[in-house]
């Protein structure tokens, strides 16, 4: 190799890596030794490894791709939820959590009603008067579902609806089974935190301590300004009658109206 070593001391290099010999016998050529590269840089690794981990890691990418949100199926969700809000007479919109303790303040234990949060990470927040006054709870909505925000412990067994009055509703016929059942262990309501928008904004006062209150939900509170018609009452009526206004005979336009607005409360 020109450096004036007899050849028949060593056998020639290998093909494949050309400073196999040059190692061997512990010189380098004088080009390499020019370079100022770290030691593993002279050592390529075998170009399999990287075909290995790019065929472990791909299966891993169609997994996660079911778990991203259709924001079109988010839209319609919300704006439904919306609609029967504004139906149901028991919405009041943007009011404050001050606001809506005045209003349940002397109104009797179990009455709601459902408003905006004032919460950047929560839509609805659920306020009713309870046996230690008026308290909020917030409505969580993930993956096109809405439920109660509860704490951890609790969290497996909030059940998840796909609107805001299929929920209220479905905890207010909870608490009226088991105020009509007989039986001596009736079965719980879930155990809510206080929220945090409970908290007083003035620092002089003194936080209340986040302790669990036992939901329970009677009666919606109408809102004055949000009046229902006659036509919704019955509505109401036929709800809690029928389970099905499909199988009813009424003109077309009779019964898109109650589809508008399938709920008892």
């Amino acid at each position: 190799m020109g450096m004036g070593l007899p050849l028949t001391l060593h056998p020639p290099p290998s093909r494949s890596c050309p400073l196999l010999a040059v190692e061997q016998i512990g010189q380098r050529p004088l080009w390499a030794q020019s370079l100022e590269l770290p030691e593993p840089a002279m050592q390529p690794l075998p170009a399999g490894a990287f075909l290995e981990e790019v065929a472990e890691e791909t299966p891993v990418q169609p997994e996660s791709e079911p778990k991203v949100l259709d924001p079109e199926e988010d839209l319609l969700c919300i704006a439904k939820t919306f609609s029967y809000l504004r139906e149901s007479g028991w919405y009041w919109g943007s009011i404050t959590a001050s606001e809506a303790r005045q209003h349940l303040q002397k109104m009797p234990e179990g009455t709601f009603l459902v408003r905006d949060s004032t919460h950047p990470s929560y839509l609805f927040t659920l306020s009713v008067k309870t046996t230690r006054g008026p308290t909020n709870v917030r409505i969580e909505y993930a993956d096109s579902s809405f439920r109660l925000d509860s704490n951890c412990l609790s969290r497996p067994r909030i059940l998840a609806f796909p609107d805001v009055v299929s929920l209220v509703q479905h905890y207010v016929a909870s608490c009226s089974a088991d105020t009509r059942s007989d039986s001596p262990d009736p079965v719980p309501t879930p155990a809510l935190p206080m929220p945090k928008e409970d908290a007083p904004s003035d620092p002089a006062l003194p936080v209340p301590v986040a302790t669990a209150v036992h939901l329970k939900l009677v009666q919606p509170f109408v809102r004055r300004s949000s009046a229902r018609s006659l036509q919704h009452l019955c509505r109401l009526v036929i709800n809690r009658l029928v389970a099905d206004v499909d199988c009813l005979p009424l003109p077309r336009r009779m019964a898109d109206y109650l589809r508008q607005y399938p709920f008892q409360l």
